[in-house]
This record gives C-alpha cells, sequence and structure tokens, in this order.
C-alpha cells in the first residue's frame, strides 16, 4: 500500500499550494468547485438561523391575496366547499374540459363513513376508507386553473361572486393562518353537518364523535390504552371496571354499527389476547327512544336481541350531563366510562347557520329544485348542510350519505350542461331552462350488528312495504354492496385485504 500512502501525501501537497495560490482570492468560490465560498455559506446561514428576510427579498404571503375573476380566454370557475360525499361526487362528475375546479377543505381526503367503525376494532387500516382528492379529480393535480386548497371557508360575499378562506392549521406549534379570497363563475356548498350535541354540558370536552378519520384513530388508541392500563397491578376493581366500560350515546346506524364491531372485538380478540381483564369489559347503548328508528320493526327487534346477546348492554334514558368520567342521566342513573363515544345525529354547522341565506326546516341552507339558493345568483348547495324550502312542497331530506352522493351527481350533470348551453360564467345562467329537477328515489338501508350478522331493509320509506333480511345472508349483502361503492380500485384491494386478513389472523391491536 506504498503507492495508495504517496498518493495521499501527493494529493495534501497540491491542495496546500492551490490554497496559497494567488489565483483564487479569499470568499470566491473556485469555478471546479460543486461548493459555494465559506462566506457565502455563513450569510445563508446567519440569514435562515436569524429568521429575518433579507431587504431585497418579498413577504413570503401577500395578504388576503386570492384568485381573481375570470379573465378572457379562461375557462368559468367552479368552486366546491367541501370534500364530503356531495362535493366529491360532483368533483368527479365535472367536465373540466369546460370548467376550472377549485376545492376548498379541511381535509385533503374523503371518508368512506359507513366502513369507519371497522377502523376502530382494527378491522379495516385507516387508509382503506380515506380517498385523496387529487385521485377522485385529478385535475386538480394537473390543470393549471384548478385547485386544491387546505382551508375552510369564513365568509361569502354573494353580490361579489367571492368567498372568503383561512387556511386549516392545528397544532400548539403551527404558523399562523392565512387568509385569501377565491372568485367563482359557480359556488358548491358541501360543508356538510356537525354531530349535534344538544347544548347538553360537558359533550364536547369528554365524548368522542364519529365522524372522521381521526375521530376513529382516537377511539382505537383511548379503547386499547385503558385496556393496557386496566391490566396493571394495583388497579382497583372498580377504576378497571370503569376503564373498560364503554359507552355509546345514539341507537341510530352509526351507534348501532359501533356496538356490534365492539362486542365483536371483545368477544374474538379482547378474551384471547387480553384475559386477565376479559370479564370486565361491557358495552352499554344508550338511546332516548328505540334503536334504528327508521327500519323495520321486525329488524329492529332482531337488531336488540343479537346485541344483547352479544353482550350489549341497551338503556332507554336522555343524558342530561357528561362529566369527565361519568355521564348522569335524566332519572339521575350515573354511568361510569372509560370510553364515550356520541353518535345521536348531526345538525348544521356555525357557519352554515351564520351564512345571510334563506333557511330550510332544521337551519339548513334553503335550496329550490334544482339544488340552487334562489336568492343568489350561480349558488347552489348539496349534501346535509342543504334542504328544500318549505315553498317547494318538499320534504326534507334525511342525512344520508346516499341523498348527497346522488345530489352531488345530479348537480355535476347540470352544470356540464349549463356550461354546454353557454351558461357558465357568473350571471350567464339567469333565464336558463334547468331541465328535470331533482328527484331523489331512497334505495333502502343497511347496518351490521357484528358476529357475521347485519340488517337489510329495502323499503322506500316507513309507511311502504318491501324486502327486509336480517342475519348471515343480509351480512354478505352489506359487505359486497360497499365493497362495490368504495370510490377506487385501490381501496376496494385495501378494503378486501383487510377483510381477509382479519378473517385468517384476527385483527391488530397494536397502538401506534
Amino acid at each position: 500500500m506504498a503507492w495508495f500512502r504517496s498518493l495521499i501525501r501527493f494529493s495534501v501537497t497540491k491542495s496546500s499550494s492551490s490554497s496559497s495560490s494567488p489565483s483564487i482570492r479569499p470568499g470566491t468560490a473556485s469555478p471546479f468547485s460543486p461548493f459555494p465560498s465559506p462566506s457565502l455559506s455563513w450569510l445563508a446561514a446567519a440569514h435562515f438561523s436569524s429568521g429575518q428576510p433579507l431587504a431585497h427579498e418579498p413577504p413570503a404571503v401577500v395578504p388576503h391575496a386570492g384568485l381573481g375573476p375570470t379573465k378572457p380566454g379562461e375557462k368559468p370557475r367552479v368552486v366546491v366547499l367541501g370534500s364530503g360525499w356531495a362535493g366529491c361526487r360532483l368533483l368527479k362528475g365535472l367536465d373540466t374540459k369546460t370548467y376550472d375546479v377549485v376545492c376548498v377543505s379541511p381535509r385533503n381526503h374523503m371518508v368512506f363513513t359507513p366502513l369507519l367503525a371497522s377502523t376502530c376494532v382494527g378491522t379495516l387500516e385507516f387508509r382503506s376508507v380515506a380517498e385523496p382528492i387529487g385521485r377522485i379529480q385529478p385535475a386538480i393535480s394537473r390543470e393549471p386553473g384548478s385547485y386544491f386548497f387546505l382551508a375552510k371557508c369564513t365568509g361569502l360575499d354573494a353580490d361579489k361572486h367571492e368567498v372568503q378562506c383561512e387556511t386549516a392549521t392545528d397544532g400548539p406549534d403551527t404558523l399562523e393562518p392565512w387568509k385569501f379570497k377565491i372568485s367563482y363563475d359557480k359556488l358548491v356548498i358541501g360543508l356538510g353537518a356537525e354531530a349535534s350535541t344538544f347544548g347538553i354540558k360537558g359533550v364536547l370536552e369528554h365524548a368522542i364523535f364519529l365522524r372522521e378519520v381521526y375521530h376513529a384513530q382516537e377511539i382505537r388508541r383511548k379503547l386499547l390504552l385503558n385496556l393496557m392500563l386496566s391490566d396493571v397491578p394495583g388497579v382497583s376493581e372498580s377504576e378497571k371496571s370503569r376503564l373498560l366500560h364503554c359507552v355509546v350515546v345514539g341507537g341510530g346506524p352509526t351507534g348501532v354499527e359501533f356496538s356490534g364491531e365492539l362486542s365483536d372485538f371483545i368477544m374474538r380478540d379482547v378474551h384471547q389476547r387480553y384475559a386477565h381483564v376479559k370479564n370486565y369489559i361491557h358495552v352499554t347503548l344508550i338511546e332516548a327512544n328505540e334503536i334504528l328508528s327508521s327500519f323495520d320493526d321486525r329488524l329492529r327487534h332482531y337488531a336488540t336481541k343479537q346485541l344483547t346477546k352479544s353482550g350489549v348492554r341497551l338503556v332507554r334514558g336522555v343524558v342530561k350531563d357528561v362529566e369527565a368520567r361519568k355521564i348522569i342521566l335524566d332519572d339521575g342513573t350515573e354511568v361510569p366510562y372509560g370510553l364515550l363515544v356520541w353518535s345521536t345525529g348531526v345538525g348544521p354547522s356555525p357557519f352554515v347557520k351564520s351564512l345571510e341565506l334563506p333557511k330550510a326546516p332544521g337551519g339548513r341552507i334553503g335550496v329550490d329544485e334544482w339544488l340552487r339558493v334562489p336568492s343568489v345568483e350561480d349558488v347552489f348547495a348539496i349534501g346535509d348542510c342543504s334542504g328544500f324550502l318549505e315553498s317547494t312542497g318538499k320534504p326534507t331530506l334525511p342525512a344520508l350519505a346516499q341523498v348527497a352522493e346522488r345530489q352531488g351527481k345530479y348537480l355535476a350533470g347540470l352544470l356540464n350542461r349549463i356550461g354546454k348551453d353557454g351558461g357558465a360564467f357568473a350571471n350567464t345562467a339567469k333565464d336558463m331552462a334547468f331541465g328535470d329537477p331533482f328527484v331523489y328515489k331512497h334505495l333502502g338501508s343497511m347496518a351490521t350488528i357484528g358476529r357475521y350478522k347485519a340488517l337489510v331493509d329495502l323499503r322506500q320509506s316507513k309507511e311502504e312495504k318491501g324486502l327486509s333480511l336480517a342475519g348471515f345472508l343480509s351480512w354478505f349483502i352489506w359487505r359486497s354492496a360497499y365493497l362495490t361503492r368504495v370510490i377506487s380500485w385501490r381501496n376496494r384491494f385495501y378494503v378486501a385485504i383487510n377483510w381477509l386478513t382479519t378473517f385468517v389472523f384476527g385483527r391488530d391491536i397494536s397502538r401506534i
């Protein structure tokens, strides 16, 4: 290796002689060097470490900047507020050769809510029920005039055809929200609804809702945490019972499905992997009236029998107060809990209530037969935030995914037709004929109750007769129907693989 040592000495000698050569001035980068000069590196380091912008640099964000009105030669702009069932179905169906599309939402994905309860106990993974907006409408990622903004709408100026927005930030160390404005030619409000608390004290502070992926993540973390804490030596019997008491408030489809998934998780997984506490964990479902009130009476009785058989305790009562470790019913009964899930229906959000638009019964945004807001031009409302005005003579539709999806599909076709007829730009569709109004036809209801059993009610309404099924066949229909309704083939594959993995190996109970 003598030749190698000689080569090293030669390289060092050349380096020393080069550094003393007057051909390269101190503080100037060599034209052959890939690195900046020491003086420039120090200047850049000082700039980034101080956090102060250089004098010649423009500000990072222009206050109240945004997207101005569309110019001649540009495509008309459709602004969609929300990324729920209605908004995403609309985005999927819009003709992006006619319109530029802008979506504004505090989340960048759509949640397949019928399968959300399965993620709480590890039957499905969270990614399996979330579909990115960019996959639903690829133009948002490709087209120069189409965008997705992670933001929430804070105001609407219908006269100027613009919405005020604010970036959605969370956590204690995030940036200050940035405000901006977006001009629109057509505006679609699909902001959904919020969980109803009925003004009961303590619900927001102590209960967990089941409407978003992060809700399911929180439920799963808390459930597994309580299971592990209850197994620690020294925990009293009463505290162990409290930690492992899961209370669900609300006997609608979401509450019943979560109770069924949870009871199945307890019987199949907890009894095997947490043998020391298996006799302490139990589920209580509290409902003021009958569970699954929209289903056939025979199906309701079947669900009650099966849930009770699975270990779910059904309690009829009204919650009066919610505290950190217990809830108090209207008759004075105190119910201690370790996990409290709130599923008592939905209502309009404070922002929807604040909009100076006509309201339908229940506080929703009022729309006509074509889903237009009649008092303003070029504004439509779909999904759970909207309802027919009393003047239309139509009843308020239920807050269901199939209603929202059908409205989104209808409005996408309507806007595409308006665009082809020359009414896509602002204030150009005043006197146009919109064609057939929106008509909703109920396709039926489904709900799983755990242990390979489900309910299928295919009646169009409670008063009409129709096919209703319960048991294993209904469970198979439930899974098959929802597997075909998952938005993308990617997520269908994920869901099928998750179901197969759970069936063979059991649920994943790791707390991540």
